[in-house]
């Protein structure tokens, strides 16, 4: 039988619309892992962070730093809502590279049926806003007990535009590191490292604590801090697992390797510390922790069991290095070592999802030990790059802060505490 051209071309139009439609069908099950997930994360910062870092400063300043992490989480999504989430998935035109456009100002066009893969776009928005919402509080850990709560929501509402959005689009909305082929499944790059160079940059800008090194600034009450810890490890699953974006095999395996890596990385910690010390101590294993979930991160779509195994094992000892020794040698004040945790554990996450990745489970070519030395380059290559913007751009956004309304409390109100000084308040 003879086709004419005109009927050929429109079979393969309507067998290409049918395609396209099968692609963007609403799946349910996908939906409600991505609700909950989204839920997941949210708990991470409100209540999770809140008080895994309450819990471990001094009684005075408990109530400043919780209300960090929850006046972040109403800034930031306020932020995301009008531009952030513009900048960092859709297209910038001729700067599509480095940051997107604004065609999603205020969410413009988002629809109830407007579809992002199998899931509402409005879902995946949020989901994505959980991630802008915990990467600028946890900055908030390296400089507790010393800035002012008016220069830390102008930093951290410049800094979510200027340099959460545009890292975030480098690697997840079709900037130059996505193009390079960077694997980051959940944000070592994007989260993780971003949130601890500018936290190192933060703590350097203001400078150490009055009375630093000197005077008792132990954890005011450990048990807060292990039940935000918990709360960050079970939230955790919504950010790796989730980061699938489906109900399916990738989010199964990205379950699995954050539980072994977290679980491998705070006995690593525990008995390093219990070798060093003589005493395995609940601020080391809960640290350790945190460091696995942060170096799992970026590897939990792209490694094995084993991968996470060896990963968690290592962030554990690098990260209580950094924490325990880097910083004492270089007398930097990370007050809650959101540097040493994050910063450090993202980077070791970062190069060795290129050493463990393997084809198998996202087919893709691997990584170091498949063969693809050239992942690990890669993944340095993704590193660097976020260090160098997140370090100079949060430096100069503190900088203009400090000549402009200041930066620091005065000496007088970190010695009272921020609590009474910034809030007028005090748990009795």
């Amino acid at each position: 039988m003879c086709v004419s051209s005109s009927g050929f071309a429109q079979e393969t139009l309507t067998e290409t619309t049918a395609m396209i439609e099968e692609v963007a069908t609403l799946d349910s099950g996908d939906t409600a892992w991505m609700l909950t997930s989204t839920a997941l994360v949210l708990m991470m910062t409100i209540p999770g962070l809140a008080l895994f870092y309450g819990g471990m400063v001094r009684k005075k300043n408990v109530l400043a730093t919780t209300m960090q992490s929850f006046a972040i989480t109403c800034l930031v999504t306020i932020i995301w809502m009008v531009i952030g989430y513009s900048l960092a998935f859709t297209d910038g035109g001729g700067l599509t590279p480095f940051v997107g456009g604004f065609s999603k100002s205020f969410l413009s066009g988002m629809s109830v049926d407007a579809l992002s893969g199998t899931i509402p776009e409005s879902v995946f928005m949020t989901f994505q806003l959980t991630f802008a919402i915990i990467t600028p509080a946890l900055i908030t850990g390296a400089f507790a007990d010393r800035m002012k709560f008016s220069a830390m929501m102008w930093f951290m509402g410049v800094w979510s535009i200027l340099v959460y959005s545009p890292i975030t689009h480098w690697v997840w909305g079709g900037g130059f590191l996505s193009t390079m082929g960077v694997l980051d499944f959940a944000g070592g790059t994007v989260v993780h490292i971003n949130a601890g160079v500018a936290g190192i940059v933060c703590a350097l800008v203001l400078g150490k604590r009055t009375g630093y090194g000197a005077e008792n600034m132990a954890p005011h009450n450990l048990v807060l801090s292990l039940i935000g810890a918990s709360m960050l490890w079970v939230g955790w699953f919504g950010f790796n697992a989730g980061s699938a974006v489906a109900a399916n095999g990738a989010a199964g395996m990205a379950m699995a390797v954050t539980q072994i890596a977290t679980a491998a990385a705070a006995l690593a910690w525990m008995f390093a510390e219990w070798t060093l010390r003589g005493k395995p101590s609940i601020l080391g294993i809960i640290s350790g922790a945190v460091a696995g979930l942060v170096a799992i991160t970026p590897a939990s779509g792209y490694v094995d069991p084993m991968g996470a195994l060896f990963i968690g094992a290592a962030a554990g000892l690098v990260c209580m290095f950094a924490a325990v020794w880097l910083k004492t040698k270089f007398g930097y004040d990370d007050s809650l070592d959101a540097f040493g945790v994050h910063g450090v554990g993202g980077f070791v996450g970062a190069i060795l999802t290129g050493v463990f990745a393997s084809s198998a489970i996202y087919g893709g070519d691997g990584g170091l030990l498949e063969g693809n030395a050239g992942q690990v380059w890669t993944q340095f290559v993704g590193t660097v790059a976020t260090i160098a913007w997140s370090g100079v751009a949060s430096f100069i956004i503190l900088k203009v802060l400090d000549l402009t309304i200041g930066l620091r409390v005065s000496e007088e109100i970190e010695r009272e505490g921020l609590d009474i000084g910034l809030h007028g308040e005090k748990i009795a």
